[in-house]
């Protein structure tokens, strides 16, 4: 079903905050003032940046904040969603069963998780270090929410084409960004930064005819300072709200997902796309770098 549960007006909100870096409790404080905040403005949906339960420049601290899926902390905030007004994504180290750490997304809606995203690509340059410290998702799933399918990517994830591609594909009407982006190269411009990473999500919007929520932190980590900016793109590309660089706050904007059904209808990409021919020319390329085919 395109819609679920005849919805077609959605009241998302970005909850825009500044973790305190290797506090889980605090953090945890922090979220639910947000979510309390978020309930009285009746938002229906409220997402939260990446590792926002744990903060971004943890280095071997990583293990000490990382929470199982049971741990208190992360079922103190599932259950918030339990009366079924408010959907609410956050970010956290998970600890599997096996005892492997990874950057990961819950989606949770009326008191029960309804998705689990594990950061597939993990940056290792520059001022990363993410492939020493986590371990690798390994795939890009949409998923049934009241207001339809929805997808998260987190951060770098966003950066890989094939990951929205196949969230689209997959049926998502909406992306769901989780996001710790760092300020690089302020000139006369603006913010080198989120010039590109507002273009980048603009640009997904547009071709997917998806709406697209860019939740970004702000606060500064161990020398490294995040700008925030949030923003809510339609499915045309079009930037409908942003929030202020480097403030603390909640940032709501009304979606109407019948614009989903319009761009679609405008452009229809997703309609005119062959994904046989995209299987086998991804099998073909495979084939010739592992040396088993043809050029």
């Amino acid at each position: 079903m395109f819609f679920e549960r005849g919805v077609r007006k959605v009241k998302v909100g970005v909850a825009q905050m500044a973790p305190r870096l290797g506090s889980v409790e605090k953090n945890l404080e922090l979220h639910l003032q947000l979510i309390q905040q978020a309930a009285a403005e009746q938002v229906d949906l409220l997402v939260f940046p990446e590792l926002s339960l744990t903060g971004y420049s943890l280095l071997d601290a990583t293990s000490d904040v990382a929470r199982r899926i049971d741990s208190p902390e992360i079922q103190t905030l599932i259950a918030t969603t339990a009366e079924g007004k408010l959907d609410l994504v956050f970010g956290f180290v998970e600890e599997s069963e096996e005892h492997i750490l990874y950057n990961a997304a819950i989606y949770c809606s009326e008191g029960k998780i309804r998705h689990l995203h594990r950061k597939v690509y993990l940056p290792t340059y520059g001022m990363f270090d993410e492939g020493r410290l986590f371990g690798r998702g390994g795939s890009f799933r949409s998923f049934p929410t009241r207001f339809g399918r929805l997808g998260i990517l987190i951060c770098e994830d966003v950066w890989h084409p094939s990951a929205s591609y196949l969230l689209a594909q997959d049926g998502a009407i909406c992306l769901l960004a989780l996001v710790n982006g760092p300020v690089k190269g302020i000139g006369k411009t603006g913010l080198g930064a989120q010039k590109a990473w507002h273009s980048l999500v603009a640009h997904e919007t547009m071709i997917h005819g998806m709406y697209g929520v860019f939740a970004n932190r702000v606060g500064t980590e161990d020398g490294a300072t995040f700008f925030g900016a949030s923003a809510i793109f339609d499915p045309f590309g079009q930037k409908i709200a942003e929030g202020e660089r480097f403030t603390e706050q909640l940032l709501t904007v009304d979606l109407d997902l019948e614009h989903v059904r319009r761009a679609r209808f405008q452009m229809p990409l997703l309609r005119d796309e062959d994904i046989d021919l995209t299987i086998r020319e991804l099998q073909r390329i495979r084939r010739r770098r592992t040396g088993e085919g043809e050029w």
